[in-house]
């Protein structure tokens, strides 16, 4: 009887003590998380703490995900799950100022209303055509508000950074300023070539749009104290009053977007020849190089793989190696900026690199092709037929930076070149060095010409302006994410929830080879038994009957064997394909669901003995020391 009251007492115990850990874990042990993932992809980065920690004012945010009309949309699920765990991670995180709501937006309820109230996009998706909500929206104290329409999974590299940054525009939602420097006739005007009024550059118009945009020429001997964003084109006859003011304008912290270019084929007077050759063109070399970034001005990059096709003089069509379509495989698709950028076209880049001892970070943006050679800039200048570059071409079999993005510890040009600027710093703090150098170049200044990304046509006397590539899309990108924080500019992308099979993947590629060459052979086959049934149609007696001699009829009737033998091959190749698969997963779930319980509940046996072992021996050591 004793035993058995013991028994309930330590089943009293032991539900007791669960409960307690239940709720030690729940309460105090929810801050702290332990990812073994490789990717880190259940933790946030530095930057997404730091934008957490500048949150001076609690935050709402309303996740809408159609939890019931997506009942039978596993993968959607899954990934809508990944998105509310990292936006509970937000939420832990920030200790109070962001308040999570998850709301699921059925068809006519008061949460579809408010969805629709917010902007949020409705896919339909489903096998009904329901439509399903998967988004979210952020509301501060100020009632200000920003969404995220739709989380496409194709995207989610770029999750945190999405999410980090929505919370950065509601604890910072002033407009981004961008201070634009060029003597191109981005504003429109007469051309002088043709003495028409043309209208502004596309991409200038975008930006206007987006941010607020004050544009300078070149002779202007300062950046204004309220830029957020420089945007440096083509840059010509820079005093060194204005090379001074962006240096130390960099020097403290400020974001630089520079198109430099060896050879600018956009500007008219350029075309015309009645522009000056640029005589400082070696003085903004000497800005980069003191902080540590390599722009070749002497040579113009020739892409084989990459040239587009132009119309020639005669009305033909050919390749011009100089004119160049960089693509997917040239673009880096871990970068925001161009993640999700298809084309981008230029002509007669420029390369770029880090200088000799720089102690800067270069990641590339867009490179060449392997494809690649250099041709001198007045030589490529005066070649105008793309016969003859193509001639002048000789491959490197090397890829060169085009575009990067700059950051880290660099010096000013006022201590790399303290002789050859002679300047009042009276009145400004001199800043000599930073640790935080923030750039964005890139190597062409031709690819903001509407010529090489946007079509314009008349609709019903409306001038349409219709995009083939995506270059007003890479400076809207450039211009967005550096008029961020430095923490959100930090965020670049993060691993993915989904882990590949990778022991499937390898069986199914192996036994399609085999089924692929199975497949070619009776392919091979049945060619050749078309072609002896057609000399067999051929060989027809007056009556119209065909003649078939018994050595046909057996050669017919051994190859139809054979065929059959060939399709039960391809049958078991498939087979075995399946169960070499099903097999690899029924072990899995051994392991999963018998092996790692038995495991561990071998493990508990083993400290249970391991811990009466030690009491046994430590009540007979007592009982030894009081009999002694």
């Amino acid at each position: 009887m004793q035993t058995k009251l013991s028994s309930y007492i330590s089943l009293f115990l032991v539900a007791i003590l669960f409960i307690a850990l239940v709720f030690i874990n729940n309460k105090l042990l929810t801050p702290y998380r332990l990812d073994l993932t490789e990717n880190k992809v259940y933790s946030l980065s530095e930057g997404t703490k730091s934008v957490i920690n500048g949150i001076d004012e609690p935050i709402n945010l309303y996740f809408f995900f159609s939890n019931k009309a997506s009942k039978n949309m596993v993968s959607l699920r899954n990934y809508a799950n990944r998105v509310e765990s990292l936006l509970n991670e937000y939420q832990t995180l920030a200790k109070g100022k962001l308040k999570l709501h998850v709301l699921d937006p059925e068809a006519f309820s008061e949460q579809e209303d408010k969805a629709d109230q917010f902007g949020l996009t409705a896919a339909t998706i489903g096998a009904a055509g329901e439509s399903i909500y998967l988004g979210l929206a952020a509301t501060n104290a100020l009632d200000e508000q920003q969404v995220i329409a739709f989380f496409d999974p194709q995207k989610e590299k770029f999750l945190e950074y999405e999410i980090s940054k929505l919370i950065y525009q509601l604890t910072d939602p002033e407009p981004v300023n961008v201070t634009l420097i060029t003597d191109l006739p981005i504003a429109g005007g007469q051309n002088p070539m043709t003495g028409q009024i043309e209208p502004a550059w596309t991409f200038y118009t975008q930006l206007q749009q987006l941010f607020d945009v004050e544009t300078f020429d070149s002779g202007t001997t300062n950046v204004p104290d309220n830029t957020d964003v420089l945007v440096l084109i083509d840059p010509k006859k820079y005093s060194d009053s204005l090379l001074f003011s962006i240096d130390q304008y960099a020097m403290h912290g400020g974001k630089v977007l520079a198109f430099v270019d060896p050879l600018n084929e956009s500007d008219p007077l350029s075309i015309m020849g009645g522009a000056e050759p640029s005589k400082n063109g070696s003085v903004l070399s000497s800005l980069l190089e003191a902080w540590g970034i390599q722009f070749d001005s002497q040579n113009v990059l020739l892409d084989a793989m990459a040239g587009l096709d132009i119309r020639t003089q005669d009305g033909g069509v050919a390749r011009h190696f100089g004119f160049i379509g960089l693509a997917d495989e040239q673009l880096d698709k871990e970068d925001v900026v161009t993640s999700n950028l298809d084309v981008i076209n230029g002509a007669s880049f420029g390369v770029i690199g880090l200088a000799e001892a720089s102690k800067l970070r270069l990641m590339p943006l867009i490179h060449s092709s392997k494809n690649s050679d250099l041709m001198a800039t007045e030589e490529y200048k005066f070649t105008r037929e793309p016969d003859d570059l193509s001639k002048a071409y000789q491959s490197e079999n090397t890829s060169k930076v085009l575009a990067a993005r700059f950051s880290g510890s660099a010096n000013s040009m006022f201590s790399a070149f303290p002789d050859s600027i002679e300047l009042d710093t009276s009145e400004k703090e001199l800043v000599t060095s930073t640790n935080k150098l923030n750039v964005i170049l890139v190597g062409d200044s031709d690819l903001l010409s509407d010529r090489f990304w946007v079509q314009q046509s008349n609709f019903f006397g409306q001038t349409i302006f219709t995009p083939f590539a995506n270059n007003g899309d890479f400076i809207i990108n450039a211009v967005e994410n550096l008029g961020g924080s430095d923490a959100l500019i930090s965020i670049r992308s993060r691993g993915v929830f989904a882990r590949p099979f990778n022991k499937v993947d390898e069986l199914t590629v192996i036994a399609e080879q085999k089924f692929r060459v199975q497949e070619e052979l009776l392919e091979a086959q049945l060619a050749e038994t078309e072609q002896q049934l057609l000399q067999l149609q051929s060989q027809q007696s007056d009556g119209g009957g065909l003649v078939i001699t018994a050595e046909q009829q057996q050669a017919i009737d051994q190859f139809v064997e054979k065929k059959i033998t060939i399709r039960k091959s391809l049958r078991n190749v498939r087979h075995q394909l399946d169960k070499d698969i099903e097999e690899l997963g029924n072990w899995l779930k051994l392991i999963n669901i018998v092996l790692a319980p038995i495991l561990f509940i071998v493990l508990l046996v083993i400290l249970r003995v391991l811990l009466k072992t030690r009491a046994r021996i430590k009540v007979q050591n007592v009982k030894e020391a009081t009999a002694a």
